[in-house]
């Protein structure tokens, strides 16, 4: 067995994670003995926090408000941390490599619903999820994303993204009239209530939804969305952590784990029931 066994996820708050219980759940039928808990840590105690690791530990998930301190950290990037400016993922090893898994989590969220392709996609937000929902949408096909934001300086960093990707980036108030996308993401803050008009304005012409939040759920938006396919948050967590597990096993998050499918189905089954 690797003496290098040791994993957890960051984050501040920290306490409601389900990432203990997904990792667990895998790597129990991966048959492996690997410790993975959960550690509160700020932006400001990251940099002692990791120093402090010693070689037992194999890599870290790391959650708000840690992806930007994580990426800055890193000594090499996939090309989604990279496009992104966050890591959700480190490998430890002689260097700190930089993942992020985040915008894969999406992607296998809408597939796993059905969603093959999106050609246009509205993003609600333009926070760091909004970042990692905009290359997911250029990964499944999208030319072009509408960001409403209550701040549209806020969307600068997501208009550059979409320059690089060569999506057409437009950034829009939420008030505004809506056109009809193929997909809406929701990457709003949990329990975030948008006033009654502007959501049936944008559900009207929003396809299907895929809500960032996934606790309490469905969240306000998702409940009144007009079209049948709504997605939640909860996917993204766990195929982004199947992604991590990939990381952790394998080096790579793009190659997939033997049995996935059914390693998949453990973590979920653990989850809903942690």
């Amino acid at each position: 067995m690797s003496s290098r066994t040791r994993l957890a996820v960051w984050g501040d708050p920290i306490g409601h994670s389900r990432s203990p219980a997904l990792h667990a759940a895998a790597y129990r039928r991966l048959g492996l003995d690997w410790e993975y808990g959960r550690s509160r840590v700020d932006a400001r105690g990251f940099a002692a926090a990791l120093g402090a690791l010693d070689s037992s530990w194999r890599g870290l998930s790391l959650t708000m408000p840690l992806k930007e301190v994580a990426h800055d950290a890193a000594d090499t990037l996939d090309v989604h941390a990279r496009l992104t400016g966050a890591v959700n993922t480190l490998l430890l090893d002689e260097r700190r490599h930089g993942f992020n898994t985040d915008v894969g989590g999406i992607v296998d969220a809408f597939r796993g619903a059905g969603v093959r392709q999106v050609r246009s996609v509205r993003i609600l937000g333009a926070g760091a999820t909004a970042a990692s929902a905009l290359v997911a949408a250029h990964d499944l096909g999208a030319g072009s994303a509408e960001i409403r934001a209550r701040r549209p300086q806020a969307a600068q960093r997501l208009t550059g993204i979409g320059a690089e990707l060569g999506v057409t980036v437009t950034v829009r108030a939420f008030d505004e009239p809506a056109d009809g996308v193929d997909a809406t993401v929701a990457t709003l803050p949990s329990g975030t209530e948008l006033d009654g008009t502007v959501a049936a304005e944008l559900g009207s012409a929003g396809g299907a939804l895929f809500e960032a939040a996934y606790a309490p759920w469905p969240s306000a938006l998702a409940a009144n969305w007009p079209d049948p396919t709504v997605i939640s948050g909860f996917e993204m967590l766990l195929h982004q952590a199947v992604r991590q597990i990939r990381i952790f096993l394998l080096g790579t998050q793009d190659r997939p784990l033997d049995d996935e499918d059914v390693i998949v189905a453990v973590m979920r089954s653990a989850a809903m029931g942690d």
